[in-house]
């Protein structure tokens, strides 16, 4: 007999198996590209878990694409940990490419070869998963190494059908202003591999939402916003459109790191580590509880109590 769609036997763990059975807690790599304020309050409380026995996950480096401008070294030195440098820009820059991008087939063949080289230096490290707190290049890492991301936009909110808040930068905020929304989340996904010119990158099991912090833009305001974003150009400058739309963006995105981000990823990674997150074969997201019991989810809301509601589905 066949095992029915919500047993452990017809479920796979999003953690790999081989983590997750070893004995050992799963060793995790986290990876910045600036300030590292995600990371940096990752830290202070898995150092807090880990002082009360309770940690369900290690990490074992810090990962950067901009050595000279991240807080990777510093965060390493602070809490003793291994920084693995690959600097992208130079990367690109010493292959002829001015600019560091998946627009072109050239930008998307240099993206593999970096990967390449990055992916060779983390062999060492015998990781688990990766954690992308405020990486910027996209990776195909991805394929091989289950990385979380968080994502300042509210994946469960839908237009079409399709996730609307999606995009890099401070775009999913620009987007939740232009539908009048008056609240924001974080949002902390299993990121997928990277296709085309990573158009689908906000794609993947959404794990975790954060509450919701309220956004108030008064109307005439976000009416001067709209004809803001129709007259933009295209593409994207390469210091941004710096225009009304975007600052405003900018502004919540910021005040979302602690109202948001800072809620949701670390109780996320610390269910990931202790293996509760499953996926069917329809790819429809599962959750372990303390019972060994399974629930089918669209994903779980986590409080900044501590607390965590599983929003079935």
């Amino acid at each position: 007999m066949a095992p029915s769609p919500d047993s452990p036997a017809a479920l796979r763990p999003l953690l790999p198996v081989a983590a997750s059975s070893s004995g050992g807690l799963p060793r995790c790599a986290i990876f910045l590209s600036g300030g590292g304020s995600n990371a940096e309050e990752i830290l202070r409380r898995l150092r807090a878990d880990e002082a009360a026995g309770r940690a369900t996950f290690q990490v074992a480096c810090l990962v950067t694409d901009a050595p000279r401008t991240s807080r990777a070294r510093e965060l390493g030195e602070a809490y003793h940990l291994p920084v693995v440098e690959e600097d992208i820009r130079e990367f690109y820059h010493a292959r002829g490419e001015a600019r560091v991008s998946l627009a072109t087939e050239a930008g998307r063949r240099l993206r593999e070869e970096w990967t390449a080289r990055l992916k060779e230096k983390l062999e060492a490290h015998s990781l688990a998963f990766g954690v992308f707190a405020g990486f910027v290049p996209l990776t195909n890492l991805t394929a091989e190494l289950p990385c979380l991301n968080v994502h300042p936009g509210d994946l469960t909110y839908l237009k079409e059908g399709r996730r609307h808040l999606v995009g890099l930068h401070q775009i999913p905020v620009e987007r939740a202003i232009l539908e009048e929304l008056d609240w924001l989340r974080s949002s902390v996904i299993l990121a997928t591999p990277v296709t085309g010119g990573g158009e689908d990158m906000d794609g993947g099991p959404l794990l975790g939402i954060s509450p919701a912090m309220p956004m108030e833009v008064p109307g005439e305001q976000r009416a001067a916003f709209r004809q803001e974003a129709s007259a933009r150009p295209s593409r994207r400058p390469a210091g941004g459109f710096q225009d009304g739309l975007e600052k405003c963006a900018q502004g919540f995105q910021e005040k979302l790191k602690e109202a948001g981000d800072w809620v949701v990823f670390y109780p996320v990674l610390r269910d990931f580590g202790a293996d509760r997150f499953y996926l069917d074969a329809t790819g429809h997201l599962h959750f372990r509880q303390g019972n060994g019991h399974f629930l089918p989810i669209r994903t779980v809301e986590y409080g900044k109590d501590g607390s965590r509601e599983l929003l079935l589905g």
